[in-house]
């Protein structure tokens, strides 16, 4: 029996472009439990935003564990037992839960959710929201985020086995396709087994 070797994939994309639906099929494709990890916080005073929330929540299979986890990301992926999938939604969500942290312990943060996903035993997909491609925020925190998310989305994709790039409903994969910015050879990756 061929032993299964854990993957980092990344799913990005602008609003409505399909992402999360893809990381979703991704994550039953594994054939393995899937914990979904729900990074939004909740509020109640808010109808809109919890209408989305449940809206998410009814796409779900029953069978998937939902764990809230607006902070400790990295703690999470840490602990996440071997033969599991994590599915993480949102990369976005977490930074802008962050958002108002000093810029070092948002560095610790990255930091440690890098190792975690370097030292995960289970596969780990992570939903992230593209946000650089318009204006330059008005606001500094706006831009803060932007930046923010945006570096995350570069470390978390140079660890990661596949980068899917979800617009219109369509996703390609980066790794494969592309070439590193950072100048790293893409050929580097191993080529990412199917689930």
């Amino acid at each position: 029996m061929q032993s299964h070797r854990t993957q980092v994939v990344l799913v990005t994309g602008p609003s409505r472009s399909g992402k999360s639906a893809f990381a979703e099929r991704l994550a039953v494709e594994t054939n393995r439990p899937v914990t979904y990890i729900a990074t939004a916080r909740t509020n109640p005073d808010d109808r809109e935003w919890q209408a989305r929330i449940e809206q998410h929540r009814q796409t779900r299979p029953q069978t998937w564990t939902t764990l809230e986890i607006p902070l400790q990301l990295p703690q999470a992926i840490a602990t996440a037992p071997a033969g599991a999938t994590y599915l993480v939604d949102s990369l976005g969500s977490w930074a802008a839960n962050w958002i108002e942290c000093e810029p070092d312990l948002w560095d610790r943060q990255v930091e440690q959710l890098s190792d975690a996903l370097q030292h995960c035993r289970a596969d780990v997909i992570l939903v992230a929201e593209e946000v650089g491609w318009g204006v330059v925020p008005a606001y500094e925190l706006g831009r803060r985020f932007r930046d923010r998310l945006g570096l995350l989305c570069q470390r978390v994709g140079a660890l990661s086995d596949a980068v899917y790039l979800v617009a219109a409903g369509y996703a390609i994969d980066l790794v494969q396709m592309g070439r590193s910015a950072s100048g790293d050879p893409v050929g580097d990756k191993t080529e990412p087994q199917s689930f």
